[in-house]
């Protein structure tokens, strides 16, 4: 292995939002949407790319595993499992992220792909939203099926919307007053958000927030 990047301190899946979370042990944290990994998987292995990989824009990662004490094997729900990750192919994967996406993303256009995904003309998304404490009485509902708008993609930008959604009741939605369930599983602030999902809004404290 070699000494030029740093080593993993922790690797997380995240598959609600088909993410790999990993942390070195120089401090430098990244998260890698399995998307990408998955189209610069044969990058990875040092092979160079005649066009780019097309169709992944939902693939998942289903498998981690490690390789000795230098990378891991990551095994896709497309079948792909043949690609090894070392430390530092995911490290620079990390910094040049940004760079790497651009490029891939020009290439898709050269080729005249049209990547799929969640875009504004394919219908309606809508989920459910459970309210606890005190957002039942000050809402006056316990819960309510919601159509959210395609700026909606993950929990941020859902409760930036909700915040938006009626000034007057801003307040109630302030970052840090309430934890949120996707699904019933507690989430990251990055979780994504699609349709059918039941999103759970609990305050962390009894007392109402305070307008600001």
């Amino acid at each position: 292995m070699s000494d030029k990047h740093p080593t993993p301190t922790a690797i997380n899946l995240h598959s609600k939002s088909r993410l790999l979370a990993i942390e070195f042990s120089d401090g430098a944290s990244f998260r890698l949407p399995c998307e990408y990994l998955r189209v610069f998987a044969k990058a990875g292995e040092g092979h160079a790319l005649a066009s780019p990989v097309t169709g992944k824009e939902s693939v998942n990662i289903t498998g981690i595993e490690p390789q000795g004490q230098y990378a891991i094997r990551l095994t896709f729900d497309d079948g792909h499992d043949s690609s090894i990750y070392s430390w530092d192919t995911l490290y620079e994967l990390g910094v040049n992220q940004e760079q790497n996406w651009r490029a891939y993303q020009e290439s898709l256009q050269k080729a005249g792909y049209q990547p799929g995904g969640t875009v504004a003309g394919e219908g309606p998304r809508r989920i459910r939203l459970l309210y606890f404490t005190y957002l039942v009485k000050q809402l006056q509902k316990e819960a309510e099926e919601v159509e959210i708008p395609p700026s909606v993609s993950d929990v941020t930008s859902l409760c930036e919307w909700l915040r938006r959604r009626n000034p007057d009741q801003a307040h109630l939605f302030q970052a840090g007053s309430f934890q949120v369930t996707v699904n019933k599983q507690f989430c990251e602030p990055f979780t994504r958000i699609e349709a059918g999902d039941e999103v759970a809004l609990i305050p962390t404290s009894p007392n109402v927030p305070v307008k600001k």
